[in-house]
């Protein structure tokens, strides 16, 4: 039974999305997740403008009048979103969690799938796979992986990407596409990254705070880790300190999709994601 916060924010992300799919990203998508090629639907008579290289002679000489083939992309394709839930999702320092914001995000990718006829599922993981959702098509499927998302209670507080990777390799038996949505805040993931890559369409959307950015000169403070609870004191009025501190994480990951060759877009709790996540998609086509 879900709590009345949880129908909520649901309702929200519901009204949310559905002003952003109409805004054109579900086009975006389609653009940049091309099918698995184009397979032949039909002939019909050529009409001016059409591409002469598509005119079926033999059915031309049949019936005396130039006619052309048709294609349409065949698509069948399969997107799975891998959601970090760990600790360090429960964080935000401005408007949203992230774990919320990685929630409203995934509806948006998982939303423009079932528009586009592909199936869409979820990995929701920590330093465990918490929950799996096989890809399926159609709306309610889609509000399924968004209901779990914002209900699922992790056993975890750790995160493993690394393991999150490998089980995304091991249930997606057939090309498609993987997005990555999580802060990244753990270590040795490169290479799962890399390796995913090399089979399927893989796409990280790191998120992150402000405050994980900028950290101010207050002196000695004591940090506690979401994930493992460790307590450290630091003394922030050093500027070496804050530096460490600020984007280390950024910077580390950024290093990791780099070797691995892994397109990626950092996101910013405090701002909206559609024109960043829109401009995105257009880059990546532009690309390629």
């Amino acid at each position: 039974m879900l709590d009345r916060e949880t129908f909520r924010k649901i309702r929200r992300i519901q009204i949310r999305t559905r002003s952003i799919l109409e805004s054109g990203i579900v086009g975006s998508y389609h653009a940049v997740f091309k099918g698995r090629g184009m397979e032949f639907a039909e002939v019909r008579e050529y009409a001016p403008g059409d591409d002469v290289r598509t005119i079926d002679w033999n059915v031309t000489a049949r019936l005396g009048v130039p006619y052309v083939k048709k294609y349409v992309e065949e698509r069948d394709l399969a997107l799975l979103i891998l959601v970090d839930l760990s600790g360090s999702q429960r964080f935000g320092s401005r408007f949203l969690l992230k774990r919320d914001y990685a929630a409203e995000l995934a509806a948006v990718l998982a939303f423009s799938a079932v528009a586009n006829h592909d199936r869409v599922g979820a990995v929701l993981f920590t330093d465990r796979i918490e929950s799996y959702v096989p890809p399926r098509g159609g709306h309610d499927h889609a509000l399924r992986i968004v209901r779990d998302l914002l209900a699922v209670d992790p056993e975890g507080r750790g995160t493993d990407v690394a393991g999150a990777l490998r089980f995304a390799g091991q249930v997606l038996r057939r090309r498609g596409i993987v997005a990555v949505i999580s802060d990244f805040q753990d270590d040795d993931y490169a290479q799962a990254l890399g390796i995913l890559r090399r089979r399927h369409d893989v796409v990280a959307l790191q998120l992150w705070d402000p405050a994980e950015a900028e950290v101010p000169a207050a002196g000695l403070v004591c940090l506690a880790d979401p994930e493992t609870g460790a307590l450290r004191v630091v003394d922030t009025s050093r500027p070496e300190v804050r530096r460490e501190l600020a984007g280390a994480t950024l910077k580390q990951a950024r290093d990791a999709f780099r070797r691995a060759r892994v397109d990626a877009l950092a996101l910013s709790t405090a701002e909206p994601y559609d024109r960043p996540l829109a401009a995105f998609f257009e880059a990546r086509e532009k690309r390629r």
